[in-house]
């Protein structure tokens, strides 16, 4: 062998050994994830995905989901600003519904003393009604509420969230005074679902993920989803297709505690970076009905930021805040 091929050969087994070494240092991250609500709602459900495809795609050696629930997040955005300060290792579920809470409940800890890393995933509002109400589609509701927002209850996630606006922004589109809705806020998706279905509420408003079984089951009634026109997999018009003028998304995304070093928020990054590519997430996305719409790193920031403004605005806008 030739000292020229002898030397390609030498620099090919250290860069293997090098990309060996990377990827079991990856394999060997123990994470935790924080889903700050009750199990059962997008949060919960997120973060047990993440778990799953992280170690089906050998992304992490272990990963321990823990719930913290209460106040849309605000408790668990706080336990993880004052309890895992520099911890590299611990990743907490977020996303619009926290964005609002954070604004509506004043809290003291706000989504700046956090790490940013990534953006996942969107998903449209979905309006549900029991399988028996006497409203059919979104107009009946849009009436029903024009008539008397008070008598119109809404079951959601918590107070100032993404379903809380969608509510706001539903009278506030048929005509109503959106400060008079009648909306009860629940911290976990599975209270919501059990008082819509008990018929406690009028309508549950949520991502379409939690109530797709019930929907398919005969047990809910679609009214209709909150995107532009009607999506792939489920077969109603919109609500702004059938004359509503109401469209928003939900997003969700994950932030690090505050003061981990560059190193540990690189190396976070590139761990949520895999799972977002591994066909094992991209499995789940289909199955859950979940938009895919990464993005990290400072553009991710850099679009916190301005939700943050424009979700106060809205709020503002539809008196859930006080400017």
């Amino acid at each position: 062998m030739s000292q020229l091929r002898k030397s390609l050969w030498r620099g090919a087994l250290a860069a293997a050994a090098v990309a060996g070494f990377v990827t079991s240092a990856a394999a060997q991250m123990e994470l935790k994830i924080m889903a700050p609500a009750a199990p059962g709602g997008g949060w919960d459900q997120t973060a047990r995905s993440m778990q799953q495809a992280f170690t089906q795609a050998g992304i992490a050696k272990s990963v321990q989901v823990t719930n913290v629930p209460g106040a849309g997040g605000s408790i668990g955005i706080a336990q993880l600003v004052n309890n895992s300060k520099g911890d590299g290792n611990q990743l907490m579920v977020m996303g619009y519904v926290m964005v609002g809470a954070l604004l509506t409940n004043k809290s003291p800890i706000t989504l700046d003393q956090t790490t940013p890393i990534a953006r996942l995933t969107t998903e449209y509002e979905a309006i549900v009604v029991p399988a028996d109400s006497p409203i059919k589609n979104a107009k009946d509701l849009a009436a029903a509420i024009k008539a008397d927002p008070s008598k119109v209850t809404w079951a959601g996630g918590s107070a100032g969230g993404v379903d809380h606006i969608a509510a706001a922004l539903f009278a506030k589109a048929a005509g109503a005074d959106p400060t008079k809705i009648n909306y009860i806020p629940f911290s976990g998706g599975g209270e919501a679902l059990a008082a819509i279905l008990g018929g406690k509420v009028t309508a549950g408003i949520s991502g379409y993920g939690e109530f797709e079984s019930q929907v398919k089951a005969g047990k809910l009634r679609l009214i209709g989803l909150t995107s532009a026109t009607k999506t792939a997999n489920v077969d109603v018009p919109s609500i702004k297709e059938q004359g509503i003028d109401l469209e928003i998304a939900n997003w969700r995304a994950v932030v690090a505690p505050p003061g981990i070093s560059a190193d540990q928020k690189k190396a976070l990054t590139e761990a949520v970076d895999k799972l977002a590519k591994s066909k094992e997430w991209q499995e789940i996305l289909k199955s859950k009905g979940w938009e895919n719409a990464y993005m990290s790193g400072d553009a991710f920031a850099k679009a916190l930021a301005e939700e943050q403004t424009r979700t106060k605005e809205i709020l503002t806008s539809v008196g859930l805040v006080k400017s």
